[in-house]
């Protein structure tokens, strides 16, 4: 089954279908041309509660619907047992294969006893997962459950043979949450007391009229609102409506925000943009598996998606394969990559491995407190990359005390490589001492010294801290603290896949009689930190900058200061790589929603104009660019060296 459900590219995390005919409600906020204009307010809204991004246990990688109580129970006691636990890991996900049928004089849902015996009650209700769900918070662990945004899951569109598919009449069969948000969250969240919910996407995406499983009435048609790697042919506003209707049923439900709400949908219908609205954690890819090249892959769908994530909402790149695989004890470099790379991107850390088998030297690499922390650092910035090409990278990512980053240095090939580390890479003071120390090997390695030249085996990433002098006397640079910047308006006028992503080669279309491995996924042109929004280095006028923020036109940033500031500069201009070289620019800047600053207007080629503004007291800055006129392709602006102090 696991197969088939990869190959479909399968997985969303906490959506909702509506009754037939039902009218779609529009998100919060939604306008067909986003306004630039400053609002005065931070206008992202949590939703639930993870401070610091999700850490815990899924069932599916380990077991896709061979899943039994046992087999969770057992992973779950390793977990309490082994410090897992108390190293963070506290969710206990159960995924697909829990449900037997939906009871149809109420619509309740009824449990397979058969794999999880504790949910034989009896009475009125029959089945219930209120035993399981108190067995694990009697651990000290919390619960989490799955479901599917449409009337049916993943597993009854992709293994029409599985044993543990629900089973009855048509209308028994439909598990998922089309028709039934309400009584569905309020049971799970509710009667059950669930903390967590994954909600999987194939219920609109999968179920078309002309679906062999469809035609033979096997399961009731439900029109696609998702195309698989198809931004443009998705509808977004109704998948966005969809999960609306989740969010703000479960904020009803629980009004203390105690649930985390994971959305799935394989980085499709450009989620990787709006997911942070929508949901506490957002899939940005499709489903991982044990294999580099989708590791990779899967890596490199947030890698550049820095300034979307932070805390309270993250970027997901999937479960970790680790013990599973090339992941397993006997690969132990690729197994501590794995994990620096969710860790210095700031990703949730799931485990997707059968515990109660899992190695020693699984459980170890699991438990490193030292990169755990990186990834749990309370300021929850992700890392931005500071050095990449094909072969190799450097991430940077700034934690919550003044001088100290996080750095994985990624050898991403099978060859073993150098790779240069300098002072400028961290935006520390050169002629001041840089110490850094081994996350993985727990140990100090003295000073950097203004830059040390660092060999890597295959497939292996350094994991270091370093501690040293910022550049900045005071204050940030704001590319170093992503985790404070919320995108209002990325300015994008058209959706384009993003084609800097890993293309693996696909593990069920393995051979080369297909057209391979496209770009996908949406979002290309969006915000980002020390680059462009294509990639390219900042650059204004022909003069190169470090330090900045890269945008397209009619963008609105966000900049959580919390009156810890008292002035903010940049050097501002059209960057060198700009599509549009006609129009012009207005780059403005606005504090509590009262402009501070304004530019002149700033055309191709024009040197960089210095802006700043007094922000003592300033709760929120806006950062917006405007553009003046009309142009032959989209306007890519720089805020370059764009800092608070």
């Amino acid at each position: 089954m696991r197969k088939y459900l990869r190959q479909a590219g399968i997985c969303l995390v906490v959506a909702v279908a509506l009754p037939a005919g039902a009218a779609i409600a529009k998100p919060e906020g939604s306008s067909p041309v986003p306004s630039v204009d400053a609002v005065g307010i931070w206008t992202h809204r949590d939703v639930g509660s993870a401070s610091t991004p999700p850490m815990g246990w899924n069932s599916w990688n380990a077991f896709g619907t061979a899943i039994t109580e046992a087999k969770v129970i057992g992973s779950a006691e390793v977990i309490r047992d082994s410090g897992l636990a108390e190293a963070g890991f506290r969710s206990i996900n159960i995924d697909d294969g829990w449900w037997r049928k939906r009871r149809l004089n109420d619509g309740r849902m009824q449990v397979r006893t058969n794999l999880f015996p504790s949910a034989a009650v009896g009475g009125a209700e029959e089945t219930s997962l209120r035993p399981f769900t108190d067995r694990l918070h009697a651990m000290g662990l919390r619960a989490g459950i799955y479901t599917d945004i449409g009337r049916n899951a993943c597993s009854q569109a992709w293994s029409p043979d599985n044993p543990n598919l629900p089973e009855g009449t048509v209308a028994e069969r439909e598990v998922g949450l089309h028709g039934h948000v309400e009584q569905d969250l309020a049971l799970y969240f509710g009667d059950w007391n669930f903390d967590y919910a994954k909600v999987d996407a194939c219920g609109i995406a999968h179920y078309a009229a002309t679906r062999p499983n469809v035609v033979d009435h096997t399961f009731r048609e439900l029109p696609p609102l998702v195309v698989d790697a198809d931004a443009n042919r998705s509808d977004i506003p109704a998948v966005q409506g969809l999960y609306a209707q989740v969010r703000d049923t479960l904020r009803r439900i629980r009004p203390k925000g105690d649930f985390v709400l994971s959305l799935c949908n394989w980085g499709s219908a450009n989620v990787r943009a709006w997911g942070k609205d929508f949901g506490t954690m957002w899939r940005t890819s499709n489903d991982i598996d044990p294999s580099w090249g989708r590791m990779l892959h899967n890596f490199d769908s947030v890698a550049t998606r820095e300034l979307y994530a932070g805390p309270g909402h993250w970027n997901d790149p999937d479960m970790l394969e680790i013990g599973n695989g090339p992941f397993d004890a006997d690969h132990p470099v690729e197994a501590r990559a794995h994990m620096s790379l969710w860790a210095i991107a700031a990703a949730p850390l799931i485990i997707g491995t059968d515990l109660t088998k899992a190695a020693p030297q699984t459980i170890a690499t699991l438990n490193n407190r030292e990169v755990i922390a990186v990834d749990q650092d309370p300021a929850g910035n992700q890392g931005v990359i500071a050095y990449t090409d094909d072969e190799r990278e450097i991430v940077v990512k700034t934690l919550a005390v003044r001088g100290v980053k996080a750095v994985a240095l990624i050898n991403r090939t099978a060859e073993p490589t150098e790779v240069t580390l300098t002072a400028a890479h961290l935006k520390f003071a050169a002629n001041r001492p840089i110490m850094l120390r081994d996350l993985w090997a727990h140990a100090d390695l003295g000073d950097l010294g203004g830059e040390r030249t660092f060999k890597l085996a295959p497939h292996e990433t350094m994991m270091l801290t370093a501690k040293g002098a910022p550049q900045l006397a005071s204050g940030f640079f704001l590319s170093e603290m992503p985790g404070r910047i919320n995108v209002a308006v990325d300015g994008i006028p058209a959706l384009e896949p993003d084609p800097v992503i890993h293309r693996m080669i696909d593990p069920y279309h393995a051979g080369t009689t297909w057209d391979g491995n496209r770009p996908a996924y949406a979002g290309w042109g969006g915000p980002r930190a020390d680059a462009t929004p294509y990639d390219q280095s900042l650059r204004i006028a022909g003069t190169a900058y470090r330090s900045g923020l890269g945008v397209l036109a009619n963008s609105r940033l966000e900049v959580k200061a919390d009156g810890a500031f008292s002035r903010f500069v940049a050097r501002v201009g059209v960057d060198d790589s700009t599509r549009g070289k006609r129009a012009a620019v207005r780059f403005e800047v606005y504090g509590d929603g009262k402009r501070l600053a304004m530019s002149p207007p700033l055309r191709f080629a024009h040197p960089a104009v210095e802006i700043s503004a007094p922000i003592t007291g300033v709760r929120v800055i806006e950062l917006v660019v405007r553009q003046l006129g009309s142009a032959e392709g989209n306007v890519v602006a720089s805020w370059a060296e764009a800092r608070v102090e």
